[in-house]
Formats: C-alpha cells, sequence, structure tokens
C-alpha cells in the first residue's frame, strides 16, 4: 500500500501482530479529519490484495465459466494452429502473435472471425487466463451466457441487480465476448449487446471478440464499429464458407488452388502483340477487381485461353483475406441443386439456393455449358437476377458468344452501370500459338 500521501493510512483498531501494517486487521482508513472525502473509508491493507484478487479471479470464472476453460492457455495452443494449409498456418500465426501482445498489453479490439474449430475461443479464453494470471480484472463471457444473466437478474430470487451486472460488463477493464452472433436474435438482445459494444466503442476500453458470423452479416452498427480500423484488428483465421454449401466449391481442387495472379501467363513466343497487351490488360482488370470487388465482372474466350485462371485468382485472393467467396461451374451447381431434392439430401433445397444466391462472391465458371432445360434456366435467372437487383458482386467466364445465352442473363450482365465486359483473346492458355484475334462477340437486343 502507498503511504507517500500526506493522508497517511493507520489501521482501523489494534489487534495481534500478525501484519506489521494493518496488525492482522486486513483494512485501513485514512487519518484524515471528519468532512474529507476519504474520512472513515476502508480500504484493504496489502497482505490481502492476494487474496481480493483470489476472490476476484473466482468470480470471474464462475460468471465467464472460465472454470471450464482453465487450460485454454497459450502454452497449450500451437503458434500455427492445425490447418494444413501453409496460408492458413501463416494467418493463425499472426493471430497468435497479435493475441499474446493484447494479453500483456490490452489496447483497443481483437476482432476473431472463422468457422468452428478454428481456434477462436481457444486465442480468446487465452488471453482472459493469461490477465487472470497476472492478477488483473477481465471477463470472459458467452454471449448467450450473459443474455442468460442479464435476464435472470429480473428474477425475484435474484441476488445480482441488472444495474450491477450490466454495469461490470460495459466498464469491465477487459472484456471478452466469446460466440457473437450464436445468440437468440430478439430485439431485447440485440438492443443489450449493441448498448454493451458501443459504450466500449466511445470509451475506447478494451474488448475480445470471437464470432463464426461473417462481420459483414451483421447489423450495420456493429459492422462499422468491428470494422474500424483506428480502433479494431479483424482478424479471419478461417475463412467463412457457408455450411449449405458442403462441397459445392471447386477452390480446394489442386488444379485451381495454384491458379494465382503470379501464376497467369501473359507473354508467349508464339503469341503476337496484341495478345499480350490483352492478357496484361485482362490481369490488371482482374488484380484490380479482387482488390476491390464492386459490380459485375464478365470474362469471355475460347477455351483454355485463361478466362477461369483469372476468375479463380480472385477468388483465392479474396477467400485468403477473409471474405466469402463460392467458385462453382455452371453445371455442378444445377446438379447440387438438383440433389437436395433426393430423400437423402442433408441439405435443403431452399437453404442451398439462398446460400448460393446471397455469397458475398459468386464465381459462376462456364456459363452456357449447362443442359438448357427450362428448370435449369429458371434456376440461373432467379441467382443472376437476385444478385442483379442487389448489387452483389459476381464474377462469370463462358466461351460461348453473348447472343448464344439465354438473353434474360445477357440484358443484366451487358449493363454498363454494374458490369464489366472482357473478351480474352489468347488461344489455348495451355498451349498452341495465337491465331488471328476473334471479333468481341456481339450482344442482341433481349428480353428482360
Amino acid at each position: 500500500m502507498d503511504t507517500s500521501s500526506s493522508d497517511e493510512l493507520v489501521p482501523v483498531s489494534p489487534s495481534a501482530e500478525v501484519c506489521p501494517i494493518c496488525q492482522g486487521i486486513g483494512f485501513l482508513r485514512y487519518d484524515v479529519p471528519p468532512g474529507h472525502p476519504d474520512f472513515g473509508r476502508l480500504v484493504p491493507c496489502s497482505c490481502k490484495e492476494s487474496e481480493i484478487a483470489g476472490r476476484r479471479v473466482k468470480r470471474v470464472r464462475q460468471l465467464g465459466n472460465m472454470g471450464a476453460l482453465h487450460h485454454y492457455t497459450f502454452d497449450t495452443l500451437m503458434p500455427e494452429g492445425l490447418r494444413p494449409e501453409p496460408w492458413l498456418r501463416r494467418r493463425f500465426d499472426l493471430a497468435y502473435r497479435m493475441a499474446r501482445e493484447f494479453a500483456e498489453s490490452p489496447e483497443g479490439w481483437l476482432v476473431l472471425c472463422g468457422v468452428s474449430g478454428s481456434g477462436k475461443t481457444h486465442l480468446a479464453a487465452a488471453i482472459a487466463n493469461h490477465r487472470l494470471e497476472l492478477g488483473q480484472p477481465v471477463l470472459f463471457l458467452v454471449v448467450p451466457d450473459l443474455l442468460d444473466h442479464l435476464r435472470a437478474t429480473f428474477g425475484p430470487a435474484s441476488e445480482t441487480a441488472y444495474d450491477a451486472l450490466f454495469d461490470q460488463v460495459r466498464n469491465e477493464s477487459v472484456l471478452v465476448l466469446d460466440d457473437l452472433g450464436t445468440e437468440s436474435s430478439t430485439p431485447w438482445a440485440r438492443e443489450k449487446l449493441f448498448q454493451i459494444i458501443n459504450h466500449r466503442y466511445s470509451m475506447r476500453l478494451p474488448l475480445v471478440i470471437t464470432t463464426n458470423v461473417p462481420v459483414e452479416q451483421m447489423d450495420e452498427r456493429l459492422q462499422m464499429r468491428l470494422s474500424d480500423p483506428s480502433l479494431s484488428h479483424l482478424l479471419t483465421l478461417v475463412p467463412f464458407t457457408p455450411p449449405s454449401l458442403g462441397r459445392l466449391g471447386d477452390l480446394d481442387l489442386p488444379m485451381l488452388r495454384d491458379m494465382t495472379f503470379d501464376a497467369f501467363r501473359v507473354q508467349d513466343p508464339g503469341w503476337n502483340s496484341e495478345v499480350r497487351a490483352n492478357l496484361r490488360n485482362a490481369l490488371q482488370l482482374a488484380r484490380t477487381f479482387a482488390e476491390n470487388p464492386e459490380g459485375w465482372l464478365v470474362l469471355l474466350g475460347r477455351y483454355g485461353c485463361g478466362k477461369t485462371h483469372l476468375a479463380a485468382a480472385i477468388a483465392n485472393q479474396r477467400r485468403a483475406r477473409g471474405y466469402g467467396v463460392l467458385f462453382v461451374v455452371v453445371p455442378d451447381l444445377l446438379d447440387y441443386l438438383r440433389a437436395t431434392f433426393a430423400p437423402t439430401s442433408r441439405v435443403a433445397y431452399d437453404a442451398l439456393f439462398e446460400t448460393v444466391r446471397s455469397v458475398p462472391l459468386l464465381v459462376l465458371d462456364d456459363l452456357g455449358t449447362q443442359s438448357s432445360t427450362p428448370w435449369a434456366e429458371e434456376k440461373l435467372y432467379q441467382i443472376v437476377n437476385y444478385r442483379y437487383n442487389a448489387k452483389l458482386p459476381t464474377i462469370f467466364t463462358a466461351s460461348q458468344a453473348l447472343e448464344d445465352l439465354d438473353g434474360r442473363l445477357v440484358s443484366r450482365m451487358v449493363d454498363q452501370r454494374l458490369a464489366k465486359v472482357f473478351h480474352v483473346l489468347a488461344p489455348d492458355y495451355r498451349g498452341g500459338r495465337a491465331p488471328a484475334p476473334e471479333p468481341a462477340p456481339k450482344t442482341r437486343r433481349s428480353r428482360s
């Protein structure tokens, strides 16, 4: 206890000689005259600090269920995570280092995103356990449990007042909210969470959040605060693949996984200058789109010209940065949709269809190669029309001329307010020499 101030601390009353400062009482009071703000106020002696800290740790562990997570420490965590992919291991290593830094000196916010099992909760609990080991206050709460605790305070048997608990959560020195987004989304729950997060945002209080919901799908008010670069570090450990997709999506196939911008070839001795310039322009266009996907990108050209490579490179870059992406060959997409009608399907048609049409970035490869049945045309139109009206980033590749595709799709794909159409002039990208460049495909006036 610091007694350097002019207001000296003295024992409350004499007792057996146990502690030379408080004489075993455990508390001190300021030696100040009546009327002083500290007159009569008791403060714990230094001999009680460890005991009080221990009780605080026990209380925090009970409230936040940290007892079950006591083994979630940095020592039991692999710094590069458990995923085999090198790029995911590098990403987890970054999150690990940032979590350790935060645990030593909590400043700002750390928002850990990713699918279940990506290590978010272990990192967050390791931060909380480290703060407790240092004797520092921290509150770890699973969001649904937090809301249950708040609701329980309204019960007649509650030993805790709602205002006291709510104020503690809002103002705790370090707060960890685990599994944001898994709570029941009632108006009351949304409002309580916003009040807590907004208060800590306004006061710049340290906060750790884990979530398996993409931030862009959260309430707009939370999106703005959780992604504010002046306060928050937003890290996606494992990119989101909507659960309804199952094994739909091809980016994990070895050939597509290796299709990156660095691997895209723009030079060949057999290519003329026009083809080389065209490929350089295509590469630059794809890189620009990958940095900031807005609107639609339509890549046209003969088989093997590199359009799929560019589309996959965009998708791979966006996924590596933690954004929701679906890359799918159009005939495969229709097959998956049809398969949901089978009695043995574990995926509901509505869930799969909704996920496909609303994924943050959709790549439809080989448009026009699907069987042209009325059902297939209608499903594609519904997906494309929804994304058109919602202005959701979408990439199309097609080897057919636009005039040979469904006119309803084409009328949207050539809308210059939303779409950029680029014709790739290269020959078979996997080998071969360049013939004379083909003219850009004609577009027809089509029904809307």
